[in-house]
């Protein structure tokens, strides 16, 4: 058994210039990171790199500038200020290909920071909640501290890791980070009635978190052995899993099993997962897979975006020049879904923004990023409706498009349309 130190000693366990994997998502460990922030003046440029961190980022508050540099793979909005403020960075990259800048030596780890469960009687501790990139840190890093915490589960598949890789232990009784499943609002709701409409009966399913993704399956309770193969999911999928509308049976790829690379969501799902053989939380480099997730028969991937232009263009990871999230595994999934047997890659979205400025554009914003090329796009939804891209030309794009945006942008659509394809429109 490695020795048990202390938080603070853990922190002081960095050095200058090193660099370091946080354990993300619902792992995140705040009370290390907060340890780590104290030493803002004895450090200089130390480099974190993460999945999105959730909750205060005391590492990324006023004055940590010099000591710390976050190289965060998904954005989360503890970072979003520091990103575009040029105190912290993002890293472009496909979640199936983020394991491999361990694996690569691309990003060499000099530490490992995981929060995981107590060892069981053989030793073995389990990344709980979010294996996704951690499990390739651990096997990559100079050397791993361990965050012990009893509030963290036991989760069944490749996060188990045995206490002789463990450099040092920390005792760290923190409440798991939680999400509560938001609400969805009228407009939500319409869209995940018409997701609805496209899933079939055996379908596999990846959807995410938030209000659109929730709506969504509300609308199943009526299908038959639907089947889950994503990258993350919340508490959204308790429901149907009870039911035994998702039952796992028609999957080719873990046949009865709900696979994924992370959860996150309330206690009640940390509870249902924990020792649960049902669940599997794979590395993302598997889950993620293009050549994995084709395998499942109807794979449904339901994704969001920001911004769409009128012949496809997908923008997910930004507004205008301004970082806000990540590639994510949107392509993995698009891509494998529209190469499954009877998969339906879909992009669900609000017509408009909160400020009633269309989400359907003309062309995309100066500097927006494309993460979905036009060539991938199948299904686009809104609550106004369908539009079915594949094997449209640009100018049958834009009509479909403008036939589901919001009515108060039809015309101005319609208009900037003719401009882009003329005769064609």
């Amino acid at each position: 058994m490695p020795k048990f130190i202390s938080l603070s000693e853990a922190a002081a366990l960095v050095k200058s210039d090193q660099s370091l994997f946080i354990h993300g998502g619902a792992a995140t460990p705040h009370a290390f990171i907060d340890a780590l922030a104290q030493r803002k003046n004895e450090l200089r440029n130390v480099k974190t790199i993460h999945m999105h961190l959730e909750g205060n980022l005391a590492i990324a508050e006023e004055g940590c500038e010099k000591a710390f540099l976050p190289n965060a793979i998904f954005i989360g909005a503890d970072l979003r200020k520091s990103v575009n403020e040029g105190h912290a960075q993002y890293i472009p990259v496909f979640l199936s290909e983020a394991p491999g800048l361990f694996r690569k030596n691309i990003w060499p780890l000099d530490f490992a920071f995981v929060q995981v469960s107590p060892p069981d009687v053989h030793g073995w501790c389990s990344l709980g909640v979010s294996v996704d990139i951690a499990k390739a840190a651990v096997d990559t890093a100079k050397k791993v501290i361990a965050i012990i915490n009893p509030g963290m589960p036991r989760v069944h598949g490749d996060g188990l890791v045995h206490v002789s890789r463990f450099f040092k232990m920390v005792m760290n009784e923190e409440p798991i980070f939680e999400v509560l499943n938001s609400k969805p609002d009228a407009e939500e709701m319409a869209i995940g009635k018409n997701i609805a409409s496209l899933v079939e009966d055996g379908a596999t399913l990846q959807m995410g978190i938030g209000g659109i993704p929730n709506a969504a399956l509300q609308f199943l309770n009526n299908f038959k052995n639907l089947g889950v193969h994503t990258e993350m999911f919340s508490d959204g999928i308790l429901p149907l899993l009870e039911s035994g509308v998702i039952n796992n049976s028609k999957k080719s790829k873990h046949p009865g099993k709900v696979v994924s690379t992370f959860v996150m969501g309330s206690r009640k799902l940390y509870d249902f997962i924990n020792d649960n053989p049902s669940i599997l939380l794979l590395d993302a480099a598997y889950t993620n897979d293009t050549h994995i997730i084709r395998g499942n028969p109807k794979a449904t991937a339901i994704n969001s975006a920001i911004e769409i232009d009128l012949s496809g263009q997908v923008c997910a990871d930004s507004i205008g020049t301004r970082l806000y999230s990540g590639v994510g595994g949107q392509m993995d999934f698009i891509r494998g879904a529209s190469l499954s047997e009877g998969g339906k890659p879909i992009i669900a979205l609000k017509s408009q923004t909160s400020k009633g400025e269309s989400k359907i554009s003309a062309t995309l914003k100066n500097g927006a990023g494309v993460v979905t090329t036009r060539a991938h796009v199948h299904y686009i939804v809104t609550e106004f409706g369908i539009a079915y891209l594949y094997g449209k030309n640009v100018a049958q794009r834009a009509k479909l498009l403008i036939e589901i945006a919001h009515p108060n942008h039809r015309a101005k659509l319609e208009e900037e349309a003719f401009k882009l394809y003329g005769k064609c429109w």
